[in-house]
């Protein structure tokens, strides 16, 4: 038996490890990768076709990331910068401290070849999806996992698939796209089940405004970690967990610690949450860091995203509209693909009622906006400005609770929750009239006192001074807007003490159905106009409000003492008030009054 050639034992154990490979084609890997780092037009063909997780070897699949960063950045491209890249991340090791890079680069193919060796790695990259599926169904057919389960793994497995197909992956992902009517029309897209706390859907991207009074990220990450924790959030039933990733370049992590134990969490408490405090990824307004995202929401599992907050992710100045269609473009449109929600927390601009900060077209590609106002005391409000579904409530009322124990905030007593339901008659249904300092407030209490829709702002500010209810001017004018918009106009009988003297009944020259128990007929009034019924006297210029702390005050209140400026008689109180200073018959536009003490003139 000398003449039989005997194996080496190791060469066949490598052949095995070569052989149970998963599939993939190293070659057209390896020439993709060197055409790309001379072209961007290669890369660009290139990612028409596949994506970074195609790319089977993770060195190639770096490479393909960097190049991806440079064409972002609009940056020349050649072997030597995407290796000075490399090197800068301090990564050059996983490329064979360079040489890879040398020896890919050596060759160059023209684009549309390079586009041809992609399809090639579609193909094989899908192979090696239905492998590792295949491996999955395997193994849980040995877990003995029953029917439904494996159905449910199948479907799964077949709708990712489909998914990939139509949303631009593969040599037929132009032609994927087109709809397919029968399945579009019997897909009930109505019957969205809005994720917890009902402020999105799944899948959906939002973005959460408000200035660094309001606490955005404590009310976000409280949020957050109930749903992942499977519990329930403002008036919501617990529903299953979520996977959650959020992304903190915010908060530093003594402060995350400290907030998320006094929410309830800590050790073995924080369910399907992972958090990143200040991860180095890229700027997620460029290839490369909407690569970095999705490589850590595939790590992750995640679902939901959160950015908080979006302008530290960013490398584009904020003021500019292609700052935020490249973070589109880049990373929100990839999660989109994929279903996976987000979450970006942004700041107020100076102009808070012109909502964030920066470029208009950073509200263009959300679902909804919503801003998150604190009106002190632990209240706070959160209104959605932007909604492209109109799905789910648009106003919530929120109280902020609290419990310390020294200096230390008491685990498990932070929580955001629904405030007191609104006053019976308020149809607003958002519990915002149940918080001091709103303008559902001021509106639902000028209601209660029976202060007619029509009521200008002298005597809206008269109301509030005799309910001691302390108003800006702006939150008075907003309320009286609203109440005007109604159309339904009071009178005289309604609320009396609110107009001035009335003229007598059938006085010559009025209308008698003013006078005769008739409806005044209904007026809509535009915004800002004035909605005062006809025959009342024009009010004066009403004094400034006593501002106080905050911006708040109330209207200059008048007794017994005001003096008319003429007679110095006592005024009427009501009148005063409303901002007269003089008594109607002292009036000098009317030529009758007396003359003034002191003075030796006569007035006819």
């Amino acid at each position: 038996m000398d003449n039989v050639r005997r194996f080496n034992p190791r060469d066949m154990a490598d052949d095995d490890a070569l052989n149970s490979a998963p599939p993939h084609d190293g070659e057209a890997e390896d020439l993709v990768t060197g055409a790309i780092m001379h072209s961007a037009q290669a890369y660009a063909e290139c990612a028409e076709v596949i994506d970074r997780d195609d790319i089977y070897r993770p060195a190639n699949r770096l490479i393909w990331d960097v190049v991806g960063g440079l064409v972002a950045k609009g940056d020349q491209l050649h072997p030597v910068l995407v290796r000075a890249e490399i090197e800068k991340l301090g990564r050059l090791r996983e490329v064979d401290n360079g040489y890879l890079i040398d020896r890919l680069g050596a060759d160059y193919l023209p684009a549309p070849m390079a586009a041809k060796f992609a399809e090639r790695i579609y193909e094989t990259a899908r192979q090696r999806r239905f492998d590792e599926h295949s491996t999955a169904l395997k193994a849980a057919v040995l877990r003995k996992a029953d029917s439904s389960e494996l159905a449910e793994m199948v479907a799964a497995f077949q709708q990712a698939e489909t998914l990939r197909e139509s949303t631009g992956h593969g040599p037929a992902h132009l032609v994927g796209a087109l709809l397919d009517w029968d399945d579009f029309f019997a897909t009930d897209f109505g019957a969205v089940q809005l994720l917890l706390g009902k402020l999105m859907g799944p899948g959906q991207q939002i973005t959460v405004v408000g200035d660094g009074k309001a606490g955005k990220s404590l009310f976000v990450q409280e949020w957050m970690w109930r749903m992942a924790t499977g519990q329930g959030f403002l008036g919501d039933k617990a529903t299953a967990p979520v996977r959650i990733l959020y992304l903190d370049a915010e908060n530093g992590q003594e402060q995350v610690q400290e907030r998320f134990l006094s929410f309830g969490g800590g050790h073995g408490r924080m369910g399907e949450l992972r958090y990143a405090s200040f991860p180095p990824v890229r700027p997620l307004d460029t290839a490369g860091g909407g690569a970095d995202l999705l490589a850590l929401v595939k790590h992750t599992g995640a679902e939901l995203v959160v950015i908080d907050t979006v302008s530290r992710f960013i490398s584009g100045p904020e003021n500019d509209a292609d700052t935020w269609l490249s973070l589109y473009r880049h990373t929100l449109l990839p999660l989109k693909r994929e279903r996976v929600g987000s979450i970006r927390l942004d700041h107020f601009g100076k102009d808070k009622e012109r909502g964030g900060r920066g470029s208009s077209a950073k509200t263009q590609d959300v679902d909804h906006v919503w801003e998150l106002s604190a009106q002190g005391g632990g209240s706070l409000t959160l209104k959605r400005t932007h909604t492209r579904t109109g799905i789910g409530p648009d106003y919530f009322a929120l109280l902020r609770r609290a419990r310390r124990d020294g200096d230390n905030w008491l685990p498990g007593g932070t929580r955001h929750v629904l405030a007191a339901p609104d006053p019976d008659g308020v149809p607003s249904g958002t519990g915002l009239a149940a918080i001091p300092g709103t303008v559902e407030h001021l509106v639902a209490a000028l209601d209660r006192a029976g202060l007619p829709n029509d009521a200008g702002n002298p005597r809206t500010i008269a109301a509030l001074t005799d309910l001691k209810i302390p108003a800006s001017k702006q939150k008075i004018a907003e309320a009286v807007r609203l109440r005007k918009n109604r159309g339904n106009l009071g009178s005289p009988e309604t609320f009396p003490r609110t107009f001035p003297e009335a003229p007598p009944r059938d006085s010559p020259g009025d209308s008698p159905d003013i006078h005769r128990g008739k409806a005044n007929p209904q007026v809509k009034h535009s915004p800002g106009t004035s909605g005062e019924p006809g025959g009342t006297p024009t009010f004066p210029p009403f004094p400034p409000s006593k501002e106080g702390e905050g911006g708040e005050g109330t209207a200059e209140t008048s007794g017994e003492s005001r003096l008319c400026d003429v007679c110095e008689r006592p005024l009427n109180p009501d009148w005063a008030a409303r901002g007269y200073t003089t008594h109607l018959g002292c009036d000098p536009a009317t030529g009758s009054h007396p003359n003034a003490p002191g003075s030796t003139t006569t007035h006819a």
